[in-house]
């Protein structure tokens, strides 16, 4: 009788439990409840090198937690939030290759982050989008412009990663504003969220969910960027209370991810001076490196999406543009597709396709008359993982007297360059390399041409094209086209 009474008490205790809550700032969520950042991790797996690990970190710094936050105002990450109708800026990036390019809806007077990393982080209320950089300062003008080290722009409805190999405005790639402590969460008792943390010296490597280093280091028992640490469930909190007590619980049941380099054991969180109690937070200045273990970090979800299949053209299709519509059904789910197009016997090119609503791609650069091209489609989910490649297909683009050729020849050293519209797009970016250049040229155009201010002496040029869409999600490169300058 007595078992059957605790198995009723501890039903009635499960049911009356409250489902943690996800994380959302001005009306929007904090990305997907199943996002690497929301979820629970308390009962996954020990890493086998967790002993290794954390025995690493505490040999090359401090050894016990801190805060990076609290009543001074100079500590802390701070963020704001705007509306859809901010007018959005220039932002000039020292890494473009690995940046999202704006404008970004930064206002002139946006909090920055004090001291080296000069965060900043905005927030579009009504769209929902995340903007963030890192090394930001105001340049002003009538542009109202900024520059910065680097930058990117998050969906915070999407499970979507950066690309491979990116930075973001955060060493390892991730975005800052989920992995921040804040105020008001601790207050209410619940942090639904993992916290953000830095280590002294890390690996030359990088795990899921992050996708960039930033360390020569090779040795496997540093700790590589996205390493995931558990407080232990063993840990006493019985002389913690509260907005000690809330992070400390969060860090049991949701952990920390490793996010950039800094000073060990630091746990960011945002500035809130006025919120912050000082004397509560030194509470958790008591709590080891030790009391740590790292988990077995949760892969990204298995991929359940159908493969596509290809409608046009069909196979064995002769065609009479240079600039064939590409098209395939939807599949429920994906957030971009994958389009691989190339003339049959060399290698082909694989272009991105943000999933807008559409499911069709025109190259933007035009086919070459005269030989068989082959392609085919797969689809991506949110965190990048793809379907299976549908079947292969060709086609033949019909000889004209009225194609271009191969090279284009330009007697003005500053040609018009011309591409064919996405129907997704609302902008374009250009880049052309070569020649008498001394880098290459990035602009963004809403355009479907684009004549470079600078004069191009005579040579040789290279030239691509890629376009976004409304939500700042840039599809691939086009293929790499040339054209003469010959004055």
């Amino acid at each position: 009788m007595l078992c059957r009474t605790l198995l009723v008490l501890l039903v009635i205790m499960l049911i009356s439990s409250p489902a943690a809550a996800q994380p959302t700032i001005g009306g929007c969520p904090v990305f997907p409840v199943d996002n690497a950042w929301n979820t629970d991790i308390s009962t996954a797996l020990v890493h086998p090198n967790s002993g290794n690990y954390i025995a690493n970190i505490n040999a090359n710094g401090g050894d016990f937690v801190h805060p990076d936050f609290g009543e001074d105002p100079t500590y802390g990450i701070p963020w704001i939030t705007v509306p859809g109708a901010q007018p959005k800026v220039p932002v000039t990036f020292d890494y473009a290759d690995e940046s999202d390019p704006g404008p970004y809806p930064i206002p002139p007077n946006a909090p920055v982050e004090s001291g080296g990393d000069r965060h900043i982080i905005v927030v579009d209320a009504d769209n929902c989008i995340l903007y963030e950089t890192w090394a930001s300062t105001y340049v002003g003008g009538t542009a109202k412009a900024w520059t910065a080290g680097s930058g990117a722009i998050f969906n915070l409805d999407s499970n979507a990663l950066r690309p491979d190999g990116w930075t973001s405005a955060d060493a390892a790639g991730l975005p800052i504003l989920p992995g921040l402590a804040r105020c008001e969460e601790a207050n209410s008792g619940q942090i639904s969220h993992a916290l953000r943390f830095t280590v002294n010296r890390t690996q030359r490597a990088y795990i899921y969910p992050a996708r960039h280093f930033a360390s020569s280091i090779t040795d496997p028992n540093y700790p590589p960027m996205g390493l995931r640490l558990r407080l232990k469930a063993s840990y006493d909190l019985s002389g913690f209370s509260g907005q000690a007590l809330a992070i400390a619980q969060a860090l049991k049941q949701y952990g920390m991810i490793l996010a950039d380099n800094g000073s060990n054991w630091f746990i960011s969180g945002e500035t809130n001076p006025t919120c912050w109690d000082d004397n509560n937070l030194n509470r958790l200045k008591s709590i080891p490196g030790t009391a740590f273990e790292v988990i077995q970090s949760p892969p990204p979800a298995e991929v359940t999406l159908a493969t596509p299949t290809l409608y046009l053209p069909t196979d064995g299709q002769a065609i009479s543009t240079t600039r064939p519509v590409i098209g395939w059904n939807t599949v429920t789910g994906a957030a971009s597709y994958d389009v691989e197009l190339g003339r049959e016997g060399q290698s082909a090119d694989t272009i991105n396709v943000p999933a807008f609503g559409l499911t069709e791609y025109v190259p933007l650069n035009p086919l070459l008359p005269g030989y068989i091209y082959v392609r085919r489609v797969r689809g991506k989910d949110g965190s990048d993982n793809p379907t299976p490649w549908s079947e292969t297909r060709r086609f033949t683009v019909a000889s004209s007297s009225a194609a271009a050729p191969l090279r284009n020849v330009f007697t003005t050293p500053h040609p018009v360059l011309t591409w064919n519209r996405i129907t997704w797009a609302t902008r374009y970016a250009i880049e052309i390399s070569g020649g008498t250049l001394p880098a290459p040229i990035q602009d963004t155009t809403g355009a479907l041409s684009y004549s470079p201010s600078i004069a191009l002496g005579n040579g040789v040029y290279m030239w691509r094209v890629r376009a976004q869409d409304a939500l700042n999600r840039w599809g691939g490169w086009s293929a790499p086209e040339t054209f003469v300058v010959d004055g």
